[in-house]
């Protein structure tokens, strides 16, 4: 099952509780720049982090958005236009990207994807 954890709002004990709890087995990072002035979310400390309780990390960045692409987004119209785009663009660019994180879902099964947001409305896993 592929689930979705986005950090905002969240403290690292509480995202970390929330992938126990789910039972995760890995957790795909899709920022496209896996940093953050959150404690605990960039790149290295997130990963010691989920290994800690026994989780895989993986950063998969083509499957992100770049940051100048996210900017100015203000209203659920905007959302719905940068995320027409990343389907139109990055997904269908990067299928081979998609097809080996569905051959690690086939392996591992229980999979999270994750980036900043936590509303599923504003997140491209929702997608």
């Amino acid at each position: 099952m592929f689930f979705t954890i986005g950090y905002k709002g969240k403290s690292l004990e509480n995202y970390q509780d929330c992938l126990i709890e789910n039972d995760i087995k890995i957790l795909c990072d899709v920022r496209k720049n896996p940093i953050s002035r959150k404690h605990g979310f960039s790149k290295r400390k997130l990963e010691k982090a989920v290994s800690n309780i026994g989780i895989e990390y993986l950063h998969r960045p083509e499957l992100g958005i770049a940051s100048e692409k996210r900017r100015n987004l203000k209203t659920q119209k905007d959302y719905e236009r940068l995320f027409e785009d990343y389907q139109n663009t990055t997904l269908n660019n990067n299928s081979c990207a998609i097809k080996k994180l569905y051959q690690i879902f086939l392996n591992k099964k229980r999979i999270v994807i994750t980036c900043f947001e936590a509303n599923v409305a504003c997140v491209i896993e929702g997608k």
